[in-house]
């Protein structure tokens, strides 16, 4: 029986998709080695690149459901991969889940019945945790936005400006940038020049490399806290820094860390990572949301499978709405999915973190208002 991945595996720098392979590959062989699912079928991974880019993870999406044995596919870290998976996820009727990709819309949209599944962080939950922390831990009520000028980049700048407005923080500017551009300090410098006392950053690891060498290069005074969304954690953000990062306030939304976790689960992950994949420790993991939402969610796809006792698609469907209460990595999943929820974390699970001497992310004291 197969679960499919099609993720950014060819996307430069990437290591987003590694880690959620890794954290559905670890709970395939928890759950195979428990005697697997419907009474003794072993799944399997079946992996396909999309390298980042919608088209192709559309036409992967197509392959993969044409495999008989194929019970759903998982996406990973890029939000317009995901979404432009949904009209055809319900053309097909299969099963999608979205263990990192953040967009509001993968699960916030027309279709019914929803074959969306997510167990990750949301946009418009991202957004009061940091603007919260600039202005608690920042002391910032003046902030710009940065943002790219994609469907992720419109999801956080609706979801912000609703908050902000909330929390009587002024939202100074907002500036967006495309893919591929090779600087950020023009933007960065005119929302300064607006009156920026923080910039929240929605970006991946490459252009946020960019905007923090670009910033540390600057005169300390002009260096503003850089407050940012998760997706520079898809890449090795701290090596790829070097020892720009050092010379900035740089803050990162996060959902999960297993360098202060204690569980069983987490003890077994670390020593699955260090014998499989050779990660010696929980400091030295690149992508820790990855490894820990993939990990639940196979889980929990595994148990939809056996309380719909079959493969067939729409039973899977219509079970990850009924399963019955699951202690997870992360959390005690009380009801993970209902018909009218599809996303199985919430907004308390986030928190903020920085990058540590040794490129480890760890988590910042904060009490959250």
């Amino acid at each position: 029986m197969l679960i499919g991945l099609d993720a950014e595996f060819g996307h430069k720098g990437s290591t987003s998709a590694q880690a959620v392979m890794q954290g559905m590959q670890i709970a395939v062989d928890e759950i195979n080695l428990a005697g697997g699912v419907l009474e003794g079928r072993k799944l399997e991974l079946v992996i396909c690149d999309n390298q980042s880019i919608p088209a192709i993870a559309v036409d992967n999406l197509r392959v993969l459901a044409d495999r008989t044995d194929l019970v759903g596919v998982f996406g990973a870290k890029f939000s317009p991969v995901v979404l432009e998976w949904l009209p055809v996820a319900h053309e097909l009727n299969l099963p999608i889940f979205a263990p990192w990709s953040a967009a509001d819309g993968i699960t916030d949209h027309h279709y019914h019945p929803s074959y969306s599944f997510r167990l990750s962080l949301k946009d418009s939950w991202a957004a009061p945790v940091l603007l919260r922390f600039a202005l608690a831990e920042r002391q910032a009520r003046r902030v710009g936005l940065l943002l790219p000028n994609t469907s992720w980049g419109r999801s956080n700048l609706a979801a912000l400006r609703r908050e902000a407005r909330h929390l009587g923080i002024t939202l100074v500017g907002e500036r967006s940038y495309n893919w591929g551009d090779n600087s950020l300090l023009e933007q960065y410098q005119d929302l300064r020049s607006m009156g920026a006392e923080a910039i929240i950053l929605i970006a991946n690891e490459v252009e946020g490399t960019i905007l923090v060498k670009e910033v540390a290069a600057l005169p300390k005074k002009q260096r503003l806290p850089i407050i940012s969304h998760w997706g520079v954690t898809g890449g090795n953000f701290a090596l790829l820094t070097g020892e720009a990062l050092k010379q900035v306030d740089f803050s990162v939304i996060q959902t999960y860390s297993f360098i202060d976790a204690a569980s069983p689960a987490a003890k077994r992950i670390l020593a699955a990572l260090k014998a499989n994949y050779s990660i010696e420790n929980a400091r030295k993991l690149q992508s820790p949301v990855g490894v820990a939402h993939a990990y639940d969610l196979t889980h929990l796809v595994a148990r939809a499978i056996n309380k719909a006792g079959s493969t067939d698609r729409r039973k899977i469907r219509d079970a990850l709405e009924q399963l019955e209460p699951y202690d997870g990595l992360i959390q005690h999943y009380a009801q993970p999915f209902t018909p009218q929820r599809h996303d199985a974390l919430s907004p308390k699970q986030a928190f903020m973190a920085r990058y540590d001497e040794d490129g480890a992310l760890v988590r910042i004291p904060w009490s959250q208002p």
